[in-house]
């Protein structure tokens, strides 16, 4: 015992000597740190076109034995006829679903589940997407599959029946969500009168039949139509030995796509309610936006950033923050690549403030109209906007996806490379120019989804109210 007493008090005396000895370092504030400029450039992708007509964008990655694909197609819900909304994102969907010409589904699907390969479809309101992604011992034959969903969808009939079954359930219930029906209700109020705006009905979808989709296939898909994205472990001559190989005969042609119109972006002062017994109201406001080609799209995510885009924005501070009204609040202003997109200001809160919630947004929304933001504000919003920027390109697929989607779109040449040095000269004027310019709060589209028998205040007091039935049709 004396012995472990002597050993204790010896390594207590050494520990104390130790901490005598040792220099105690300078506090630092983690504020008053400095770093060196983010250097960044923007990885490149080969580009090529297949003897077809068919555009390629490679770029290779071995650091896993893994290869993905992305077809773009020009293609889109906006071509569908209006009488038959519904028949290109169900087309998409089946595409893959509905098995290819040698496949029945079912066995496409357990194909591709033994080799743990995938292949997806879909076609959006301005694209068709399909896109595959394997190991590279399963590259061949995954990639016959995902040519011939391409070339050869089987459409089956039975499968089709099912999706069709399926997708009218979805409309049956497409009024359970109140954020649902505000997302739906708030873009037909903004599109009116143009097929961004069609919602598919229980009508329109009975009327869609496999003939239909073979139609909307051929009309569209054709090799000059797809722009294709390809990473991974793969070896260069061999991949474009492949895909001539199995695209080569695919000689379809496709003419122009049909003409769609510019949707009318002239703001409109209306109040919308769907009656609906929730405790919480939702709220939408806003108005269309800008496209891809207006030079004031840099001031305008800059704006967007400190009205509603970040957790200080003006709107979540205040909203949120400040006034308790809501757990959520914040702005999206879309930027369109072929049509303008939409601005959107929303909310969630108590059916007994959506009055108080809703004039408090509009005053936000006004007051980036009347004064310069704050230098403070503006450097924050715009260091965000670069600092995330690269994490667009973390992956090698996500970076060749998003190059042939800028061919896709018709972005301009160096539109990436120039992007963070545009957000970087975006000024305090430039920002309050474009909110004058974009924001409207004198006319703006509100949609509500609540109980207005619970409000605060009646909804007329913002304004004439147009009752939105919600009905299922």
């Amino acid at each position: 015992m004396k012995l472990r007493s002597f050993i204790l008090a010896g390594i207590v005396s050494l520990l104390a000597l130790t901490a005598c000895s040792t220099p105690q370092k300078a506090v630092v504030d983690p504020r008053g740190l400095t770093f060196a400029p983010l250097n960044f450039t923007l990885p490149k992708s080969d580009h090529l076109t297949l003897k077809n007509g068919m555009k390629v964008y490679l770029l290779e990655d071995h650091e896993l034995p893994i290869v993905n694909m992305t077809a773009l197609i020009a293609t889109g819900t906006i071509y569908e006829p209006a009488a038959l909304t519904g028949l290109g994102g169900l087309t998409g969907v089946m595409l893959r679903s509905g098995g290819i010409e040698s496949l029945k589904p079912d066995q496409l699907d357990a194909e591709l589940e033994f080799m743990a390969s995938g292949i997806e479809s879909g076609i959006s309101e301005d694209s068709g997407t399909v896109s595959l992604s394997t190991l590279t011992k399963n590259l061949d034959r995954t990639l016959q599959l995902f040519a011939d969903v391409i070339m050869k969808p089987g459409f089956d009939q039975s499968r089709l029946n099912l999706t069709i079954n399926n997708t009218k359930e979805s409309i049956r219930r497409q009024n359970d969500d109140p954020k649902g029906i505000a997302g739906r209700e708030y873009r037909s109020a903004l599109y009116a009168d143009h097929p961004l705006g069609r919602v598919a009905t229980l009508e329109s979808v009975s009327k869609i039949s496999r003939d239909e989709m073979i139609s909307f296939h051929r009309r569209y898909f054709s090799p000059k139509a797809v722009i294709l994205s390809v990473s991974g472990d793969f070896n260069r001559a061999e991949i474009i030995g492949k895909l001539e190989k199995l695209f080569g005969g695919w000689q379809a042609e496709t003419g122009k796509l049909p003409a769609v119109s510019t949707p009318d972006t002239t703001p409109k002062k209306q109040t919308l309610l769907a009656r609906k017994q929730v405790s919480q109201s939702v709220i939408r406001m806003g108005s269309l936006g800008i496209d891809k080609n207006n030079p004031d799209q840099y001031a305008v995510r800059v704006m967007d950033y400190i009205l509603g885009g970040g957790f200080t924005s003006r709107l979540t501070q205040e909203v949120r923050s400040n006034q308790g009204l809501a757990y959520h609040a914040g702005s999206r202003f879309d930027i369109g690549r072929r049509f303008p997109g939409i601005f959107s200001a929303e909310t969630e809160t108590k059916a007994g403030s959506t009055v108080k919630a809703i004039k408090l947004i509009e005053e936000i929304i006004a007051g980036m109209t009347k004064e310069q933001v704050s230098e403070e504000e503006l450097k924050q919003a715009k260091e965000s906007i670069i600092n995330s920027f690269i994490f667009g390109f973390t992956m090698a697929n996500s970076i060749v996806t998003q190059q042939a989607r800028l061919d896709y779109y018709g972005f301009p040449e160096g539109y990436l490379e120039n992007f963070r040095d545009n957000i970087a000269k975006v000024s305090r004027e430039d920002v309050l120019g474009v909110a004058k310019k974009y924001l409207h709060p004198e006319a703006l589209t509100i949609m509500v989804v609540g109980d207005d028998s619970k409000f605060d205040q009646p909804l007329s007091t913002l304004g004439e109210v147009r009752e939105i039935k919600l009905e299922t049709k």
